[in-house]
C-alpha cells in the first residue's frame, strides 16, 4: 500500500509541470501539442455549434461580441508586449450567445467561446459581463485544455506503472489497489487541479477585463449575484471552488490588480445610467413638442 501512496505522490509532482502559465507564471505540465489540442477543440466545437441555436437577443449577442473582442485585444497585446507574440496565431476569436436558460459559459482552446442566456440574465453592465468573459478567455491563454490532457496522460502513465507494481500479488490485491488509486487520483489531484485552474483563470481574467478597461470591482457583485443562483455542493467534491471561497481570493486579489493594471481602468457607465439617461431625452423631446 506504501508503493501506491508513493506512485501518487510522484504523479502529483509529475503534474507540478516545466511551462509557465502566462500572467500568473505557474509552472504547468503540457505533454501535448498545441496542433492536436486545437484540431480536436475545433472538430468539437463545430459540432456543438452545429446543433445549438444562436440567440435571438440581438442586443445582448451584440454585447457579448463587443466585450469578448476589446478583452481579446487586450490579451493579444499582453501577449505580443511580453515576447509571447508566437502564441497569438493560435487563437481565432468567437463570441457566441447561445439559446439557453443554464447559467453557464465555456471556452475552447483557440479562443471559441460560448455564453449561454442564462448568465446574461445575472449580467447587468459590460464590466461584468467582462468577468464572465475575462474568465473563459483566460482559461484559453492558461492552456487548462492542454494541461488537463496532459494530467490524464500522466496519470495513465502512472496506472501502467501500479500495474507493474502489483503484478504477481493476488486479483484482491490489484482490484484494491487498482480502486485506491482511482479514488486518491481523483480527490487528490485531478479535482484540485480543476480548482486550481478556475482561481487561475479568475485571477488571470482580473488582469484581463483590467487591461481591456473594465472594473474589476465588478467581479465582486458578479459572484455574489451567482452565488444566490449557486448550489450547496462541498468544495472537496467539486471541480469548481466554493463560492466563499471564490469570493475570498476575489477580494484579496482586486487590489493587486487595480494597483497594478488601474491605468486601464475607465469610468464606466452603468446600464441603468443609461436607461436614465435616455429616458431624460425623451423627457425632452416630449417637453419641446408641449412648448
Amino acid at each position: 500500500m506504501k508503493k501506491i501512496f508513493l506512485l501518487l505522490a510522484v504523479v502529483a509532482v509529475a503534474l507540478s509541470g516545466c511551462n509557465k502559465v502566462p500572467i500568473s507564471g505557474r509552472n504547468q505540465l503540457n505533454l501535448v501539442s498545441d496542433s492536436e489540442v486545437l484540431q480536436s477543440s475545433l472538430a468539437s466545437y463545430k459540432e456543438y455549434m452545429s446543433k445549438a441555436s444562436k440567440s435571438t437577443q440581438t442586443v445582448k449577442s451584440e454585447q457579448v461580441t463587443r466585450v469578448g473582442k476589446k478583452i481579446a485585444a487586450a490579451t493579444e497585446n499582453y501577449l505580443k508586449s511580453n515576447g509571447m507574440a508566437d502564441q497569438v496565431q493560435n487563437f481565432a476569436w468567437e463570441f457566441n450567445l447561445v439559446k439557453d436558460s443554464e447559467i453557464n459559459a465555456f471556452c475552447m482552446p483557440g479562443g471559441k467561446i460560448v455564453v449561454y442566456e442564462g448568465i446574461m440574465n445575472l449580467v447587468s453592465s459590460d464590466d461584468e459581463l467582462a468577468v464572465v468573459l475575462g474568465h473563459e478567455v483566460a482559461h484559453a491563454v492558461a492552456k487548462h485544455s492542454n494541461e488537463r490532457l496532459s494530467q490524464q496522460k500522466a496519470l495513465q502513465y502512472g496506472g501502467a506503472i501500479l500495474g507493474a507494481i502489483t503484478q504477481g500479488s493476488s486479483q484482491t490485491t490489484q482490484t484494491i489497489a487498482s480502486q485506491v488509486f482511482g479514488l486518491g487520483a481523483n480527490y487528490g489531484v485531478m479535482l484540485p487541479f480543476s480548482r486550481k485552474h478556475e482561481t487561475e483563470a479568475d485571477n488571470i481574467g482580473l488582469v484581463l477585463m483590467t487591461m481591456a478597461g473594465y472594473n474589476p470591482d465588478c467581479a465582486l457583485t458578479f459572484w455574489q449575484k451567482m452565488s444566490a443562483n449557486g448550489s450547496n455542493k462541498l468544495e472537496i467534491l467539486s471541480t469548481h471552488p466554493s463560492d466563499a471561497t471564490r469570493i475570498a481570493n476575489l477580494q484579496n486579489q482586486i487590489p493587486k490588480v487595480k494597483q497594478q493594471f488601474g491605468a486601464y481602468i475607465k469610468a464606466s457607465t452603468p446600464a441603468a445610467s443609461t436607461t436614465k439617461t435616455t429616458s431624460t431625452k425623451k423627457s425632452s423631446k416630449k417637453s419641446s413638442k408641449k412648448k
